[in-house]
């Protein structure tokens, strides 16, 4: 039959909004990270420690808890910038985990099935393809980091009153600034290892490498020539020096033999490396591919 004996018609059904379209697919990356028992479990038990931490702020303001725990208030941690960037640093270091289980194979399965072609030959630019693999990292990441940080020091700040909110308000910046610095740390690390790996569990294993490797390697060089100027290729040494100058602590890591780099130093180096992996994104993450 002849092409102009066909009845063609334009699609006459509510078309998706275009800001809204890259959902599409961190909507089925959901689906697919949740059948994972192992995930499910992992994430479920991250919030143990808001938890924890939301029982020792209500420990502090409830004296019959206290009275029947046998417990008195100067025996309790103090709810200040050290309370909130221990949290911070456990709940990064669960979120690290998280990463390395599903980051890695956001890109890595498009690119070895030859899947690319089929996302970008849509509506969809590589702008929203990487955005969209990038917010299902970003949201769960989220969810057990600055956003159970926030509701802690919420709770903090009802129980202690108007006061002590007016005076800590920066810690609230600093819990939110810390945890996005890390997750996007670890978005855009995971997503370019997982364009230039094609196999999952390698890709895997090198963003895990990434962090401790450089920290082995810089920390022994660190203790031999006593300068700190080797750290700026430990990604891990970056984020603890940014996070220790938001939560405005001189030395988290209490080592007095250690020499720390200066935090202007550490923001210059975050800056860089996520400049550089957003540049092997973009080298990688094409509709096709010239092989020479």
């Amino acid at each position: 039959m002849a092409v102009f004996e066909h009845t063609y018609g334009p699609f006459e059904g509510q078309l998706t909004p275009q800001w809204s379209r890259f959902l599409v697919i961190p909507r089925h990356a959901y689906r697919i990270v949740f059948k994972s028992k192992l995930f499910t479990g992992l994430f479920v038990l991250s919030f143990l420690c808001p938890l924890v931490m939301a029982v020792l702020i209500y420990l502090h303001h409830n004296i019959n808890a206290l009275t029947l725990l046998e417990i008195g208030p100067t025996n309790l941690f103090p709810i200040n910038n050290v309370f909130f960037r221990i949290f911070t640093t456990i709940q990064s270091s669960v979120a690290f985990v998280i990463a390395v289980l599903i980051g890695p194979a956001l890109v890595s399965r498009d690119l070895t099935n030859n899947a690319l072609p089929l996302y970008l030959c849509r509506p969809v630019s590589r702008f929203e393809y990487l955005l969209g693999k990038a917010s299902v990292l970003i949201v769960l990441l989220s969810a057990i980091t600055w956003v159970p940080g926030l509701l802690l020091f919420v709770f903090q700040s009802y129980l202690e009153g108007f006061g002590w909110l007016r005076y800590n308000l920066w810690l609230a910046n600093a819990i939110f600034f810390s945890c996005f610095l890390w997750i996007v740390l670890l978005t855009l690390l995971s997503l370019a290892l997982s364009a230039w790996i094609k196999w999952r569990i390698a890709a895997s294993g090198a963003l895990f490498a990434s962090f401790i490797v450089p920290a082995a390697v810089t920390t022994m060089i660190t203790a031999l020539f006593r300068t700190p100027w080797s750290q700026v290729f430990n990604p891990s040494m970056l984020m603890q020096v940014v996070t220790d100058h938001l939560f405005r602590l001189d030395n988290s890591l209490n080592l007095e033999s250690f020499v720390i780099l200066p935090a202007w130093a550490g923001w210059f180096g975050l800056i860089v490396l996520f400049a550089f992996c957003i540049w092997m994104l973009t080298r990688k993450v094409r509709a096709y591919e010239v092989v020479s």
